[in-house]
């Protein structure tokens, strides 16, 4: 074999021997980056409802929801930053900040869920349970796993996942819920919310929603069985429609009562249907 052509020959083997370790270098890069990207963190924004001279609830309720949000909300924080999740809040004291303040932190982190922490309350001392809402639909497997741990594991009625334009879960750009914790204004569910017990038990259903959400089951069948590995996509309840109507049928009889009164003394009148005044 001349030696001309055995340099040729060691030459192409050194060549593609080359090409070779410089395809590994660059997909072990890749392989580097996406194990960090998945690596990062997701960061959970949470939001303890009212605050400051924000009381919520109703006029003459006893039990502060305030005060229930926010200790709430400081659990799910120990028990998610445990989990090795980053975490954000809105408050973390008696303090009162601006709905679209608590929009602005959570859109400021386009790698995280918003959580939302609220109690119920209605006049009628009767009206009990948990219920979640969400908004965008791409907000409907974290509200399902939140709704489904929560609901699950509280000692009251369900009251389903609700599709809801509140502020909140309108403008943010990122999955987000608001779950009501049950009301303040029953006797026996306000008992279970001022004990410190019941508030850790509802931090540790959400924090295991926060960590399932992505084992809930995305099949369109009517048959929405958990497993061991799959958690049930909630049927859920659009009131975003029977708000704009509620408001449209307030407005009508309220221009009608108007015309029929002559008395210079403005109309009685309540502008809000809910049961409750929420931050929406």
């Amino acid at each position: 074999m001349p030696a001309i052509f055995q340099q040729q020959c060691l030459f192409a083997v050194l060549m593609v021997g080359a090409l070779l370790l410089c395809d590994v270098s660059i997909s072990a890069t890749r392989s580097g980056d996406n194990s960090r990207q998945a690596a990062s963190p997701v960061t959970v924004v949470i939001d303890p409802g009212h605050g400051g001279h924000d009381r919520g609830g109703i006029p003459g309720q006893r039990v502060a929801e305030k005060d229930m949000t926010l200790d709430v909300a400081r659990r799910l924080k120990t028990l998610l930053v445990k989990s090795g999740y980053r975490v954000v809040m809105t408050r973390d004291s008696d303090v009162f900040v601006p709905l679209a303040s608590r929009v602005a932190i959570a859109n400021s982190y386009p790698n995280a869920i918003f959580v939302c922490i609220h109690f119920n309350s209605a006049r009628r001392m009767g009206a009990d349970g948990i219920e979640t809402y969400f908004y965008n639909r791409d907000s409907l497997p974290l509200a399902s796993a939140i709704h489904y741990f929560v609901a699950g594991g509280a000692p009251t009625s369900n009251r389903g996942v609700r599709r809801r334009g509140y502020y909140v879960l309108r403008k943010t750009k990122v999955p987000a819920v608001l779950v009501e914790c049950g009301f303040l204004t029953n006797p026996t569910e306000a008992a279970y919310a001022q004990t410190a017990s019941y508030r850790q038990k509802l931090a540790a259903e959400i924090a295991a929603g926060v960590e399932k959400r992505n084992d809930v089951a995305r099949g369109t069948t009517a048959a929405r069985v958990a497993t061991s590995e799959s958690i049930p996509l909630q049927p859920y309840i659009d009131q975003t429609r029977v708000a704009k109507a509620s408001r449209h049928r307030y407005k009508r009889s309220h221009r009608k009562s108007a015309r029929k009164k002559k008395s210079s003394k403005p109309a009685n009148s309540e502008a809000s249907t809910d049961s409750k005044r929420r931050e929406s």
